[in-house]
């Protein structure tokens, strides 16, 4: 299997950070068209457990568009063969020193790069 094979991690990497550009501009939008829309997606927040994409996106349609923005600290992107990606990101929320992370795991499927599963939290 190849490991972070340049072409695919290049892909991932856009879709990425097409996302980490729409979850701060809180573009709801793109993110909705970024994760797959299948009753099977889940999506683990600091607060909230949402299962399949109605639950989530009726999350982000309620959730506050204030104090989205982030400092990144850290991401790492790792593609498995052609079709699979894990995206990992550690955070600190602007005016804080609480790092939070956000992990992610995309799929390749026919509609494109979206993520199936994703985790946020806050460490103490």
């Amino acid at each position: 299997m190849d490991i972070n094979r340049p072409d695919v991690l290049a892909d991932v990497t856009a879709a990425f950070e097409r996302y980490e550009r729409a979850l701060v501009g809180n573009d709801i939008t793109v993110l909705d068209e970024l994760f797959s829309a299948r009753e099977h997606t889940v999506r683990y927040g600091t607060g909230e457990n949402l299962y399949g994409i109605e639950a989530i996106r009726a999350f982000r349609a309620a959730r506050s568009p204030l104090g989205l923005a982030r400092e990144v600290v850290r991401t790492q992107i790792t593609t498995y063969g052609d079709a699979f990606a894990t995206t990992h990101l550690e955070f600190r929320r602007a005016g804080s020193q609480r790092l939070g992370r956000q992990t992610q795991s995309w799929v390749k499927l026919p509609e494109g790069w979206r993520v199936v599963s994703a985790h946020v939290s806050l460490m103490a």
